[in-house]
């Protein structure tokens, strides 16, 4: 997720930095430490939100639903003296007499492993990317059962806010990642390098006050913009 202002086209002159914010003053771990484990003030570790799935779990219980209906339906057919629909003989034929190698036997087998796959992948990943998890205030009660969390593009907002307040700075574009945040300038004025010291110094400080669980690290890069 990204914030921007407004764009303009940029030179070849630019500086960039790797993660150059100040450590929490909390002993929050910072992104080196966050990016293998992710506890909070407490040292309890913090997960990521969990979607609920309700659109491809309603897709998937619609379809099977449908699916067994008809097959359901034909066999208590049969078993009352009717004959079987025609789709499931043919179906019965098709599987019967086709090789193994037919190219129809290989798509229908690819197309049911990668819903397979996919509906596994939704089983196994949490979901919900634009929400970062932030810390849990230590030592007060109330709070052991609230988790917060903030949207990622609240975040870029709120930083590229305090990056706009940075003398020199023309325009900023954010884009805030869980592990990593990246700020790209443009300095119409002052020294590139000097900018990009205080855009490292401002931004790190507000990464911190973000309160996230994981200190995500910190890139920024700053360039002129182009003239005429």
């Amino acid at each position: 997720m990204s914030a921007n202002t407004s764009r303009q086209p940029t030179g070849d002159t630019y500086l960039s930095s790797g993660p150059g914010q100040p450590p929490p003053a909390d002993g929050t771990p910072g992104a080196a430490e966050g990016a293998t484990k992710v506890t909070d003030g407490s040292g309890r570790p913090v997960h990521r939100f969990w979607s609920s799935r309700r659109v491809p779990a309603a897709l998937a219980a619609l379809l099977s639903a449908v699916a067994v209906g008809f097959l359901l339906y034909d066999v208590i057919a049969v078993r009352a003296g009717r004959d079987a629909m025609r789709w499931r003989r043919r179906l019965a034929e098709e599987l019967a007499t086709r090789p193994l190698d037919d190219v129809w036997m290989i798509v229908g087998a690819a197309v049911a492993m990668a819903l397979g796959l996919w509906l596994f992948l939704l089983a196994v990943t949490p979901g919900l990317r634009r929400l970062l998890p932030m810390r849990r205030p230590p030592g007060i009660p109330e709070t052991e059962d609230v988790r917060a969390g903030l949207d990622r593009r609240a975040a870029a907002l709120v930083l590229r806010d305090r990056a706009m307040q940075v003398p020199g700075v023309q325009s900023a574009r954010i884009d805030v990642g869980r592990r990593r945040v990246k700020a790209r300038a443009q300095a119409h004025f002052r020294d590139l390098e000097e900018v990009r010291s205080d855009l490292d110094t401002e931004l790190g400080e507000a990464v911190t006050s973000l309160g996230l669980a994981r200190q995500p690290a910190l890139a920024v890069r700053v360039r002129r913009p182009k003239k005429g």
